[in-house]
């Protein structure tokens, strides 16, 4: 017997692949956003800003969702202000929530930064041992992951849900306009390289192009959601998730051009970060765009180098233990390779980038 899902953040890379799958397994689904998606057939949309309580009160009145899924948060200048927002956004939401009393489980999404640290310190520091693994303890410093978490374990502890958290590595997956896409964002620089004949150059450090590294495929952690929401062993654990395999950036970097019929250039030894590159090619992808009949002509809108700069320029080798999941029965495995590829297809089309 399926429940009944309440997907926040229903808009973004991770709530836009859980909200598509969950439906396809049979569950009644709402997706909450300020600007809830059209386009995902069965969604029942919710359009509300976590940080009106009272808005969201009204939003979510008559709702009775036995699964919660948090899948949001807001960037902020400061780590000061990145915990007090998004706290304050679960907070609230579990507050509207409570009313209704039929929340069985709560899934919260955050991500590699709780071993990391906060983009203000990301990668610097003392630093755990890779691989990382879910029982180390937290890093000494702020950091908004772990006040989302303490938010969701005072409001377990007060209402009797169980919960599970979820730590993805960089994500790859289908979604327009979001803030941490790299899997969108490469396929937009390959493409201005292609039509400009600029070369294709990884963007990171050293350590990430000739490191081991690992990624997650937002349908893989999809079906990881619904798993741990769904299986009683996994109450109230954090999890580790991503795709099973490890790769080099020197080898995956010639896997991606050659997917865009591209050579790869010799790596130069230091970074050389895509907002740099691709500061003066939002004309290009306007006449792009317009030449191809592409969907979006804003490339500030599809790309989001910063984020991408952020992941690859780390200055050390990241790699994610999984054995939690799989000593629970969590088997599910996705190469990443062809994840990257199966994405580009999907935003070939979609019109997001152009045919060959």
């Amino acid at each position: 017997m399926h429940g009944s899902a309440l997907v926040v953040g229903v808009s973004g890379i991770v709530g836009n692949n859980l909200a598509r799958h969950l439906l396809g397994q049979g569950w009644e689904v709402a997706g909450l956003a300020r600007r809830p998606p059209a386009d995902i057939d069965g969604l029942r949309p919710v359009a509300a800003d976590l940080l009106d309580p009272a808005g969201l009160r009204a939003a979510l009145d008559g709702a009775r969702p036995s699964h919660v899924f948090l899948t949001t948060w807001m960037r902020q200048p400061t780590e000061a202000e990145n915990i007090r927002v998004n706290a304050a956004m679960v907070r609230n939401l579990l507050d509207a929530l409570r009313p209704a009393g039929t929340v069985r489980h709560v899934a919260l999404v955050t991500g590699l930064k709780h071993y990391l640290g906060p983009f203000e310190a990301y990668g610097k520091g003392r630093l755990p041992a890779t691989p990382f693994r879910e029982e180390q303890p937290r890093l000494d410093v702020e950091n908004f992951y772990y006040a989302q978490e303490d938010a969701v374990f005072a409001a377990a502890a007060r209402d009797g849900f169980g919960w599970s958290v979820h730590r993805p590595h960089t994500i790859i997956g289908y979604a327009l306009g979001n803030a941490m896409n790299m899997g969108v964002t490469l396929a937009a620089y390959a493409t201005v390289c292609r039509e400009t004949g600029r070369p294709f150059l990884f963007p990171g450090s050293a350590a990430q192009w000739n490191g081991l590294t690992d990624m997650t495929d937002a349908r893989l952690l999809a079906r990881h959601l619904e798993w741990a929401a769904t299986t009683p062993a996994a109450r109230d654990l954090a999890f580790n998730v991503v795709n099973g395999d490890v790769f080099r950036w020197s080898w995956m970097w010639g896997r991606i051009a050659g997917w865009f019929g591209l050579a790869p250039a010799a790596y130069p030894g230091e970074p050389t970060p895509l907002e740099r590159q691709l500061a003066d090619a939002g004309p290009v992808w306007a006449d792009l765009a317009a030449r191809h009949g592409l969907a979006e002509p804003d490339l500030g809108r599809l790309a989001s180098a910063w984020h991408t700069d952020a992941d690859l320029g780390r200055p050390i080798e990241v790699v994610t233990d999984m054995g939690r999941s799989r000593k629970l029965g969590f088997l599910d495995y996705q190469p990443t390779d062809e994840a990257f590829f199966d994405l580009f297809a999907r935003l070939r089309q979609a019109r997001i980038i152009p045919g060959r």
